[in-house]
This record gives C-alpha cells, sequence and structure tokens, in this order.
C-alpha cells in the first residue's frame, strides 16, 4: 500500500511539473495581441464596402442639451442630417425649445461633422489619417472588441484622438470616443465627443452622438443626441431645400 502511495504521489508530481508550464503557455497565447495590421486591413476593406458611402440618405436626429449637472435639459434640438455621396453632409435644425445656446452648441458639434465629410477621405480611420496603439480585448455588451487607440497624424479639424471599439468579427467600428485637435468653435474650449454605430437598413450608421463641451464663460455643457428613426432614402442632391436651410457638409462616418 505504502508503495502504491509513493507511485501516486510520484505520478501526481510529474503531471504538476509538466502541466505547469503548459498552462503558463496556454495563457500566455491567450493574453497574445492580434496582429495590428491585419485588424486594420480589414477595419479599411470593411468600412469601403459600407453601403452607407454610396446610399443618399437623411437621419432625424434629436439632441438635449444639460448645464452642469442640472438633470433638466436647458434646450431640446431637432436636426436632420443628410448625406448625398461621396463627400456631402448637411444639416438643418428644424425644431429648438429652451435655451438658444443650446441651438448654437449642437450647431457647433455638426460643424465637427461638416469637416469630415467635406475632406472625404483625409478624415477617414484610417493608416492614412492615423497611427493605432493596440490596447486590449474587451466586451462591448456581448460582443468581443478590439480596442485601439487613435492619433492624428496631421493637427486639422475633423480629426480625433482618442480610442475606437472595433468588432472583432465583423471589423466594424461600434464607437469612437475621443477629443477634437482643432474645435469647430471658438466658444468650445474642450470638447469630448463618443459616436456609437449600428447597422440600420442594411447601412452602418451613427445613431447616437453625445458630447461634453466646455464653453467660454458659461461652463460645462452636455448633449445627448439619439436617431428619431432609421434613415430615410434622399435624393442624390438636396436641391428640394434652400442653401440656406442646410448649414455646412458633415459626416459622421
Amino acid at each position: 500500500m505504502a508503495e502504491n502511495r509513493y507511485c501516486l504521489v510520484l505520478l501526481s508530481l510529474v503531471l504538476t511539473a509538466w502541466a505547469i508550464p503548459y498552462s503558463l503557455r496556454a495563457q500566455e497565447e491567450k493574453v497574445a495581441p492580434p496582429n495590428l495590421n491585419s485588424i486594420l486591413d480589414s477595419l479599411e476593406r470593411i468600412e469601403e464596402q459600407n453601403p452607407a458611402q454610396s446610399r443618399p440618405y437623411e437621419v432625424t436626429r434629436e439632441y438635449k442639451v444639460f448645464h452642469a449637472d442640472d438633470p433638466k435639459p436647458v434646450s431640446d434640438v431637432t436636426t436632420q442630417i443628410r448625406f448625398t455621396p461621396p463627400d456631402i453632409k448637411t444639416f438643418k435644425i428644424i425644431d429648438a425649445q429652451g435655451s438658444p445656446r443650446g441651438k448654437k452648441i449642437v450647431s457647433d458639434v455638426l460643424e465637427q461633422e461638416v469637416v469630415s465629410a467635406k475632406e472625404g477621405r483625409q478624415r477617414d480611420i484610417s493608416r492614412a489619417n492615423y497611427d493605432f496603439v493596440f490596447l486590449r480585448e474587451q466586451n462591448f455588451g456581448v460582443v468581443p472588441e478590439y480596442v485601439l487607440h487613435i492619433i492624428p497624424k496631421r493637427k486639422e479639424k475633423g480629426l480625433l484622438l482618442g480610442d475606437i471599439w472595433v468588432d472583432a468579427e465583423t471589423y466594424r467600428i461600434r464607437q469612437i470616443v475621443g477629443v477634437p485637435l482643432k474645435t469647430p468653435s471658438f466658444w468650445i474650449k474642450d470638447l469630448h465627443i463618443t459616436v456609437q454605430f449600428a447597422a440600420v437598413n442594411g447601412m452602418w450608421i451613427p445613431v447616437s452622438v453625445d458630447a461634453i463641451a466646455t464653453i467660454r464663460l458659461l461652463g460645462i455643457f452636455s448633449l445627448a443626441g439619439h436617431n428619431l428613426g432609421p434613415p430615410a432614402a434622399v435624393a442624390s442632391t438636396p436641391a428640394a431645400d434652400s442653401p440656406a436651410d442646410y448649414a455646412g457638409a458633415a459626416s459622421a462616418r
């Protein structure tokens, strides 16, 4: 019996000695980051294939504007945002309730989108415009994501310094969180933007845009914007509206 126990203990030690380095190797393999260039190859290819790049559409988006920690919005602003391929996005404020200050802040934030579309490929989240750093893997809800840090290669309007969340299966960008290198207005000292994307009517488009802005002499304001419905197909040119009705050419692609 003692001899059998000795054999079992010896066998257990041998198995443990073999299993520990194997477990460590498996753990190392699990945490090894994926190839960044491979992620970016897929991200850029999928973005080029996005139907939202080639279909004219219009969405209605509502913004609620809050001052500091006040839970009650000071303004409620409704906008129509129209994209005309390849590089024109216009916006029109169709309703504004409350403080006119909120309308001005919403317009300034949308101007950040204006520059992005007008410049086209020069504002895409791609290696032509950004340097990328792999940060981590995590779940966005139940979806596995790659989190990448983005660093603009140029200090220009429409480029953001921040992070993006990339779907690990589809390579779609699900979320962008960042700050513009150049703010869209003199009155906005700091601007922090969060954009979330989803598939709607076969297109991958922004569905919510939130922002925190520090306004000179007035303090901190926050915006919560979300689309009120799916995008509607429109004519390829916004000729039905006068130029004065729409402001700028913008994109939150």
